[in-house]
C-alpha cells in the first residue's frame, strides 16, 4: 500500500516511511567506509592515514547539497501541504539547477585549493601526496555526490522514498564492487578508492536526475525555470543548520586530527578514522529518520493539522531515544570484532582504537534526540532555531570541548568530547522544544 504524506502515521506506517530513508543514509555512509577498509587492508597505514585526513575536507564541499536537500524539501513540502504542486515543482527545479552550478563552482575551487589546505592540516612527504591524490579524485565527483545529497530529500517528498533507496543501495554495491576491482585485484592503492567513490556517487546524483526529467513521477518533476532569488535564500537560510552540521563536523574532525597528532602521531589519525566509519554508520540512521519523517512534519504543518504534528512529534522522541540506548550498547558490543576488521594487523593500535571507540560511543544516548530537534525545526520552517542548535552541538560545545578535556586527560579527553557536548546539547534542544511549543502546536 502506497504512503500519501497527507496520511495518518502510526508507528508502523511512520517506520515504513522513514526506513527507506534510514537505509539510504546508512549505504551513503558506506562509501567513507569500503574506502577506508581497502585502503587499510591493501595500501597500507600511511594511505589510510591521508584519506582519513582529507575526508573531513570533501565534507565541507558536499554540505551544500544537503543544504540545498534539507531545506528545499521542507519549503516544497509546505507548499504541497498548502496545495500549491505549481509553485513547489518551480522551486524544486530551480534548487536543482542552483545545486549544479554551485557543484561546478565547487568543484574547481576544491582542485585547486587542495595542496594548500592539505599543507596546513600537516600533511608532509607521502602523506601529502596522498592527500592531495584522493581529494582532487573525489572532488571530480562533487556534482553527482551533491545531486544526491538533493534527491534523498526530495525523493521522499515525491513519495517515492523507496527508489532513493533503491538508488542508493546500487551505490553502495557500485562502490564496494569496485573497490575490490581497483585496490584488491588491480591494486591501484588510494587512487582506486578514490575512482570507485568518485564513480558510484555518478550512479547515485545522476540517476534520480534522469528520473525527474523523464516527468514519470506524478508530484515532482524538472522544467527550466528562472532564479527566483528570494526561494533560494529561504532554501539556504532554512537549511543552514544542516550545512552548519556538516561543516562543522569536517572542522571539528580537523581539530580531533591537530589533537591526535600533536598527542599519538599517525596512530591517533588512523584511530580516529576508524571509530569515524562506525561512528558514520550508527549517525546515519538518526540522520536518515529526520530525513525521512521531515517531509511528513512539514506537509502537516502546513495543512495545520496539528493533533497529527503532535503525534509525529511524540512517537519521534520516543523512537530516536530507544534507538540511541541500543546504538549505545551495541556500540560496547562490537567494538573490538570491527576495530579488528580495520587495524587488526597492528597491536597497538588496535587497542588505541577499541578504547577510544567504547567511550566515544556514549554519545549515541542523545545524538538521535539532537538531529532529530534540528531537523524538526527546518521542517517547521524555522531555520533559526535549528541553525541555534546545530551551531551549539557541532561547534561551540565540540570546539570547547576538544580544547580543554585533551590538556586534562590526555588522549583519553579526545574520545570524551562527543558524549560531554551531545549532553550539553540535549538540554539546548529541551529549551527550545519547550520555548517553542505554543508557536508550532507540536505539544498540546
Amino acid at each position: 500500500m502506497k504512503i500519501q504524506l497527507s496520511d495518518h502515521f502510526d508507528y508502523p506506517r511512520l517506520l515504513r516511511f522513514v526506513f527507506p530513508s534510514v537505509v539510504m543514509m546508512v549505504f551513503t555512509s558506506i562509501y567513507s567506509v569500503v574506502d577506508g577498509l581497502f585502503v587499510s587492508n591493501y595500501a597500507g597505514k600511511t594511505p589510510y592515514a591521508a584519506l582519513n585526513l582529507i575526508f573531513p575536507v570533501l565534507g565541507i564541499y558536499g554540505a551544500v547539497g544537503f543544504m540545498i536537500g534539507t531545506g528545499g524539501s521542507a519549503i516544497v513540502g509546505r507548499l504541497l501541504g498548502e496545495q500549491k504542486p505549481e509553485k513547489a515543482n518551480r522551486c524544486f527545479s530551480m534548487m536543482v539547477e542552483a545545486t549544479v552550478v554551485s557543484g561546478v563552482i565547487l568543484t574547481l575551487a576544491a582542485i585547486l585549493l587542495m595542496r594548500p589546505i592539505a599543507i596546513f592540516l600537516k600533511a608532509e612527504g607521502e602523506m601529502l601526496e596522498y592527500c592531495v591524490l584522493y581529494g582532487n579524485v573525489l572532488s571530480l565527483a562533487l556534482v553527482p555526490f551533491m545531486l544526491q545529497n538533493v534527491f534523498q530529500s526530495f525523493l521522499v517528498t515525491a513519495e517515492r522514498p523507496k527508489m532513493g533507496l533503491w538508488v542508493t543501495v546500487a551505490a553502495g554495491i557500485t562502490n564496494i564492487l569496485l573497490d575490490f576491482l581497483f585496490v584488491a585485484v588491480f591494486q591501484w592503492g588510494l587512487a582506486g578508492a578514490a575512482a570507485a567513490t568518485a564513480l558510484s556517487q555518478g550512479v547515485g546524483g545522476l540517476v534520480p536526475l534522469l528520473y525527474f526529467l523523464s516527468g514519470r513521477n506524478e508530484i515532482l518533476h524538472l522544467s527550466w525555470v528562472k532564479p527566483d532569488w528570494g526561494v533560494l535564500w529561504a532554501t539556504c537560510t532554512n537549511g543552514f543548520s544542516e550545512v552548519m552540521s556538516n561543516i562543522s563536523s569536517a572542522v571539528v574532525g580537523i581539530l580531533y586530527n591537530f589533537q591526535l597528532i600533536r598527542l599519538a602521531g599517525e596512530d591517533g589519525v588512523a584511530a580516529f578514522g576508524t571509530i569515524m566509519y562506525v561512528n558514520f554508520f550508527f549517525l546515519a540512521i538518526s540522520l536518515g529518520y529526520s530525513i525521512g519523517s521531515s517531509p511528513i512534519i512539514s506537509y502537516h504543518y502546513g495543512a495545520e493539522n496539528y493533533q497529527e504534528l503532535q503525534g509525529l512529534f511524540k512517537k519521534s522522541l520516543l523512537l530516536n531515544g530507544g534507538v540511541g540506548i541500543a546504538m549505545t550498547v551495541a556500540s560496547a558490543l562490537v567494538a573490538r570484532p570491527l576495530t579488528g576488521i580495520f587495524v587488526g594487523y597492528d597491536p597497538v593500535l588496535f587497542e588505541m582504537t577499541v578504547q577510544g571507540f567504547l567511550v566515544y560511543s556514549l554519545r549515541y544516548i542523545f545524538s538521535g534526540i539532537v538531529i532529530f530537534a534540528s531537523g524538526f525545526f527546518t521542517a517547521l520552517g524555522d531555520g533559526l532555531t535549528s541553525a541555534v542548535i546545530s551551531f551549539l552541538r557541532a561547534i561551540i560545545f565540540q570546539v570547547a570541548m576538544i580544547l580543554i578535556l585533551p590538556e586534562l586527560f590526555g588522549v583519553d579527553g579526545i574520545w570524551l568530547v562527543g558524549i560531554t557536548a551531545e549532553t550539553l546539547a540535549t538540554l539546548v534542544a529541551c529549551f527550545f522544544f519547550a520555548a517553542k511549543r505554543d508557536q508550532y502546536h507540536y505539544i498540546p
